[in-house]
């Protein structure tokens, strides 16, 4: 049965208790720990207080820079800025939140204690028990960047830096083979320690979901439940059209909030 979007609140699809690591903690251990817990955010504590979260876009940035994750303390680093919500804010105030200030969202209790971090994939899982089935088209991507099979995972990751994605897209003999992702650089490339060097072909997500473009953002949610993924590609004649992520579909939700009343 579907319910009221005014009826999802945040502490009930947050991620409770979020994974934190101290400001002297190096990049090389927040790395390690995120690909080892399959995590894309860690909140960076000092003195027992959130400061900021290490992302996969930092650990991108730091490789891209450096050709290798630098072992220096978190500290010393730019943290990807966050936004507090609390327990029993509803999710839609979360989502419209993260949207407008493109930022992360850590929970706080009463107390003013971390309780919980509450993300795109959260939020997703939220949207999807009500009614509410929006469009995508104000929200998709149409700017589908893509590399070859033989590109080094060090060119994928320099594309995805500069243009400031997440994912590129891995062709084969002209023909959409996978998708590289920043969680793919974590899990199967620097959880290995892989050379940077080696085709990204082998160390992508394949075989591509794709779905037809059209779709809307509640079908297109349960698709990438179902197969686990943040990341959609649609297609439109037989080739790519678009690309859509949870944040989009987050986007989408809070962009229609009103059409159930």
């Amino acid at each position: 049965m579907a319910i009221k979007t005014t009826s999802l609140l945040v502490a009930d699809y947050m991620t409770p208790r979020p994974i934190t690591a101290k400001s002297t903690d190096t990049l090389t251990d927040a790395v390690a720990l995120m690909a080892e817990r399959g995590i894309g955010n860690l909140v960076v504590e000092k003195r027992r207080r959130p400061v900021g979260l290490v992302t996969e876009r930092e650990i991108l940035a730091s490789l891209v820079g450096h050709t290798k994750i630098q072992s220096i303390p978190l500290g010393e680093i730019k943290l990807s800025k966050f936004v507090t919500v609390g327990l029993q804010d509803r999710v839609i105030d979360a989502a419209k939140l993260m949207i407008s200030q493109k930022s992360r969202l850590l929970v706080f209790e009463p107390a003013n204690r971390l309780a919980g971090i509450i993300t795109a994939t959260d939020m997703v899982r939220a949207f999807r028990r009500t009614a509410n089935n929006p469009e995508l088209g104000k929200v998709m991507s149409k700017r589908i960047y893509s590399v070859k099979y033989d590109d080094s995972i060090l060119r994928a990751c320099k594309v995805m830096n500069s243009k400031r994605i997440g994912s590129v897209i891995v062709e084969r003999d002209g023909i959409p083979y996978g998708i590289f992702t920043e969680r793919d650089l974590l899990v199967n490339v620097l959880l290995n320690d892989s050379d940077v060097h080696n085709p990204v072909g082998g160390y992508c997500t394949s075989p591509l979901i794709t779905a037809k473009a059209g779709i809307k953002g509640g079908d297109a949610a349960r698709i990438m439940s179902k197969n686990k993924i943040k990341r959609l590609a649609l297609t439109k004649s037989g080739r790519l059209f678009a690309l859509i992520t949870a944040r989009d579909i987050v986007d989408a939700f809070q962009m229609s909030f009103g059409d159930e009343f």
